[in-house]
């Protein structure tokens, strides 16, 4: 009997809501944690980044950067499809550039950025964000036809 007036009086001791605001907080952080970290404004920052660091890597001419931002099933793809490593492929692509990003959208991990030149598709990998699709053109009523795509 002993036991269970001390179980009791370690409870009311407790100050009203201590345990559900730590289950709270427990809750939050695992949202935080699964909805992909970060808020949509800071994922579609983090996008338009990634896209950005691929731009100024291409325009440089510095192939191996371009490919270090590719997603590693789309480098598998141009190296398969060109016969060669991924920075000896990527100059016969002629990939147009993005120029400045017009629209950033975010759905979770996948992200597509549009620009006056070019439309790129990513998605977000443990290290950031990469290429998924690159030189995507729209087509009525089909999906987009891009120059490089994973496979």
């Amino acid at each position: 009997m002993a036991a269970s007036r001390t179980a009791y009086a370690k409870r009311a001791a407790r100050p009203h809501g201590a345990a559900p605001a730590a289950l709270v907080g427990v809750a939050l952080l695992a949202t935080g944690l699964l909805s992909g970290c970060g808020t949509p404004g800071v994922r579609q920052d983090d996008a338009r980044a990634a896209v950005t660091g691929f731009e100024k890597a291409l325009a440089a001419k510095d192939f191996a950067g371009v490919c270090s931002r590719l997603a590693p099933q789309t480098r598998e793809e141009v190296e398969d499809s060109e016969g060669k490593g991924c920075a000896d492929a990527v100059p016969g692509l002629s990939l147009p550039g993005v120029g400045s990003p017009v629209r950033v959208t975010v759905y979770g991990r996948q992200a597509q950025v549009v620009g006056p030149g070019d439309t790129l598709f990513l998605s977000q990998f443990d290290h950031g964000w990469k290429v998924v699709a690159a030189g995507c053109e729209p087509r009525q009523g089909q999906p987009y036809k891009c120059t490089v795509k994973g496979g």
